[in-house]
C-alpha cells in the first residue's frame, strides 16, 4: 500500500528516490507494495477530536463503502465479490475504532451479520478512549422483521441495537427486547429519522459512529445531511447490471461537497476518505 495524499515530506523524498514519476506515494517504489499493519491503518483512520456541543461532545457518523468503477455498491446482491483483502483489512480498522456500528435490516439480512468482535490489536485503543472491548451493532429496522435466533442477538459481546419508530409493532419489540436486543426510538411513526438516530446513539454514549450501509440507508443520513465522513473503496472492475449505487432513496436539493483528507492505493484499488468542510 501506499499514501497518494497528503503528500508528506516522507513522501516526497520517495518519490523522489525512484518510484514513478509525479505519482506521491508513500514507499511509491517497490517498498510502496507492502502491507500496512493494522496501527498503522489506525493512525490513518483515527476519528478527529470530539467537538464539543451543547450538552455532550458531537457526534461523528462516518460510512464505509465499496464501489465499482461504473458505480455498484454489490454485485449479486453482496459487496464481498468487488472487495479485496486489504479493504476487508480497513473495513475491521474502522469497526476496530468505532463505537457503534449501524447497519439496514435488509443489509444485515443479506450480509449474515454477526456480532463485532473484540481484537487484542485494537484493545489498548479503545480503553484509552473509554470504549468497551468491541463496538455494539446498531439495526436500524421500521418493522423489526428481524431473524431474533441468529447470534447478532442472542449472543454479542455487547448488546446488539435495534433503531425503530415509536410506532412499531410492539409484538416485535417485546420479541426483540426478549432476545436481549435493546430497542431504542429514533421516530415518531413506524420508521427512523436519521437525525435522531444520530442523537439518540449519542445519547448512549455512542459518538464515534460507523454505517456500513446499505445504500438506502446512507442515502437517508446524505439526505438528513447528518454524515460527516465517507470512506469510500474505488474497486478496479466492472459489473454493469443495475446494481445499486453506494447510496439511494431521496436526492438533495443541491448536491453536498465533501473535502478528500487521505488516499491511499494498492493494487489498483484507491482507498479514499472524504470529510465534510
Amino acid at each position: 500500500m501506499r499514501r497518494l495524499f497528503p503528500v508528506t515530506d516522507q513522501t516526497a523524498a520517495t518519490d523522489s528516490g525512484g518510484g514513478p514519476p509525479g505519482v506521491p506515494g508513500e514507499g511509491a517504489g517497490a517498498a510502496g507494495t507492502r502491507e500496512w499493519s493494522l496501527d498503522e491503518l489506525a493512525d490513518a483512520y483515527r476519528y478527529p477530536e470530539p467537538e464539543p456541543g451543547p450538552d455532550a461532545p458531537r457526534p461523528w457518523l462516518r460510512a464505509n463503502m465499496v464501489s465499482t468503477l461504473d458505480g455498484a455498491a454489490q454485485h449479486d446482491g453482496r459487496s464481498q465479490p468487488i472487495s479485496t483483502a486489504t479493504d476487508m483489512r480497513i473495513f475491521g480498522t474502522l469497526r476496530g475504532l468505532a463505537d457503534v456500528v449501524v447497519a439496514g435490516a435488509e443489509t444485515v439480512r443479506l450480509e449474515g451479520y454477526r456480532p463485532a468482535r473484540a481484537r487484542a490489536e485494537f484493545a489498548g485503543r479503545r480503553e484509552a478512549a473509554g470504549q468497551g472491548p468491541a463496538p455494539a451493532v446498531a439495526v436500524v429496522s421500521a418493522s423489526l422483521d428481524l431473524d431474533f435466533s441468529l447470534p447478532l442477538f442472542t449472543s454479542p459481546l455487547v448488546p446488539t441495537l435495534i433503531l425503530t419508530g415509536a410506532a412499531a409493532d410492539p409484538g416485535r419489540v417485546a420479541a426483540a427486547e426478549k432476545a436481549g436486543a435493546r430497542v431504542v426510538i429514533a421516530g415518531d411513526g413506524t420508521g427512523v429519522e436519521p437525525d435522531r438516530a444520530v442523537r439518540a446513539l449519542a445519547g448512549l454514549g455512542h459518538t464515534r459512529l460507523l454505517t456500513e450501509g446499505g445504500p438506502r440507508l446512507l442515502g437517508q443520513f446524505v439526505a438528513a445531511g447528518v454524515l460527516d465522513e465517507l470512506c469510500l473503496t474505488l474497486s478496479p472492475m466492472l459489473t454493469a447490471g443495475d446494481a445499486q449505487r453506494i447510496s439511494g432513496g431521496p436526492s438533495v436539493a443541491v448536491p453536498r461537497r465533501f473535502a478528500l483528507a487521505s488516499l491511499l492505493e494498492e493494487e489498483g484499488f484507491l482507498f479514499a476518505r472524504y470529510r465534510r468542510p
